[in-house]
């Protein structure tokens, strides 16, 4: 009996149930997917959210951190949602079908704040190709990319919250940031896919002048 196959498909099997049970849960309680728990269970350990904050999210589709950033920052707070994909409008939240690598896209951000953002999301992914090396890379870009645009549009003090996928280039990001941020902690919520490589980067209190 080979007793590391059996864990592996035990982890494999509570990894789709877990899957599974977010998914019944999002669509119970009305999220548009269930990586809002993800968004949900980040704030419930780091308090990234306070009420009247001001959220840029990019790559918002479908709109589940939409919903959750919604529900923590309140009527007073401003929210902006992005992505080339079509969203369908959520109260409380400005939609742009745009593209964040539009480098006329911190314009428009600017614009519809009046101000500096509080917290810049992003959850963004690449279309997978099922090659690691490839994906990682890829991911890897698209989080710096979504960096520029939150160091362009965040207020000193505030808090990024990016994607990536694990593998070598993540150290190296993660310490670019570190020149940017007082604190960058790694997180992967409850809500995430155990064999998932995908992993948070929640960058606190940024460097940035006003």
């Amino acid at each position: 009996m080979n007793i590391c196959r059996i864990k592996a498909e035990i982890n494999v099997k509570l990894s789709d149930a877990k899957k599974d049970y977010y998914r019944k849960l999002a669509k119970e309680e009305g999220y548009r997917s269930r990586s809002a728990y993800k968004l949900e269970q980040m704030n419930n350990s780091y308090r990234i959210f306070r009420p009247s904050d001001r959220v840029v999210d990019l790559g918002c589709a479908p709109g589940g951190w939409l919903q959750v950033a919604s529900k923590e920052i309140g009527h007073h707070g401003k929210l902006i949602g992005i992505d080339l994909q079509e969203v369908k409008p959520i109260e409380g939240a400005i939609i742009l079908h745009d593209n964040i690598e539009d480098y006329m896209i911190v314009d428009r951000i600017l614009a519809l704040l009046n101000c500096k953002a509080d917290v810049v999301l992003s959850d963004v992914a690449p279309n997978i190709s099922g090659i690691w090396e490839l994906d990682h890379a890829k991911q890897i870009l698209l989080a710096r990319r979504a960096f520029y645009v939150g160091a362009k549009v965040l207020r000193r003090g505030g808090i990024a919250l990016l994607k990536v996928f694990e593998g070598e280039l993540l150290n190296e990001f993660k310490m670019e940031l570190k020149h940017n941020f007082e604190r960058v902690l790694l997180s992967k919520p409850e809500a995430s896919r155990q064999k998932s490589s995908e992993i948070y980067l929640v960058c606190l209190k940024f460097k940035g002048q006003n």
